[in-house]
């Protein structure tokens, strides 16, 4: 159980590590997905052990918010799943930027990122991730050692998986644009769930969180509708090369 719930949850974690490790030279990008998620993966063990410990310093507010159009209470957890969306949203209109306006030249100047960067922000990333896997396993098991098995095993599929989702991208250009849409849904419901978390209203309106449920079926539109409009676009050019 906690294998799949690992590997369900991980499913954005690893099409950001996809589309992060671009940005490295090409001849060191399935190094630094290899070793961005080796190291995430020994650091989200510890974070594990540190949250058995102390899990309730996460959950105690440090901060209240008292304003007519913003009230809240924030705390560790909070705080931490508010930044990695805001993060994944800025990365993922940046990224979408790119692809409309920028020239190819400059687009190129972009990829070669410092590979020890590219690996920091994998790990970074991935750490932020990690929090509601995290306690979703805790949710279903108090036993350590199990906790980590599935995370070590998790760990391994996804660095099996993150080439081949890697080269997929690379040879479909244009599944890239839906990659980076559903980069930006994980974003709204990270900072939706960062919301509910902190019990911020805005204006007397509670943030609720998107559900994975919505999440999911949400990206199965968007690829029903990137297929079928795929298949519709090369049918009209068919029609146009016949009648040229």
């Amino acid at each position: 159980m906690l294998i799949v719930l690992q590997a369900v949850l991980g499913f954005d974690n690893l099409l950001y590590i996809s589309l992060e490790s671009k940005r490295a030279p090409i001849e060191k990008q399935s190094m630094v997905r290899s070793v961005g998620i080796g190291i995430a993966i020994a650091l989200r063990i510890i974070l594990l052990y540190v949250l058995v410990n102390v899990i309730q310093y996460f959950q105690d507010p440090f901060l209240n918010l008292n304003f007519d159009f913003l009230k809240g209470t924030i705390n560790v957890h909070s705080l931490i799943v508010l930044f990695g969306g805001v993060f994944i949203l800025y990365t993922a209109v940046k990224e979408i930027f790119h692809l409309v306006y920028l020239e190819e030249h400059e687009d190129d100047e972009k990829r070669t990122q410092s590979t020890t960067k590219t690996i920091f922000m994998i790990v970074l990333m991935n750490l932020i991730f990690s929090f509601d896997s995290i306690l979703s396993a805790m949710a279903l098991s108090d036993v350590f050692w199990v906790m980590a098995t599935a995370i070590i095993i998790s760990g391994g599929m996804m660095i099996w998986l993150s080439d081949g989702v890697s080269k997929f991208l690379a040879k479909n250009r244009l599944y890239e644009v839906l990659g980076l849409f559903i980069l930006f849904l994980v974003g709204v419901m990270l900072i939706t769930e960062g919301g509910h978390l902190a019990h911020l209203e805005i204006f007397g309106n509670h943030i609720t969180p998107m559900s994975k449920t919505t999440f999911y079926f949400i990206i199965f539109i968007l690829v029903v509708i990137d297929i079928v409009q795929g298949k519709y676009q090369k049918k009209l050019v068919a029609k146009k090369m016949r009648q040229n």
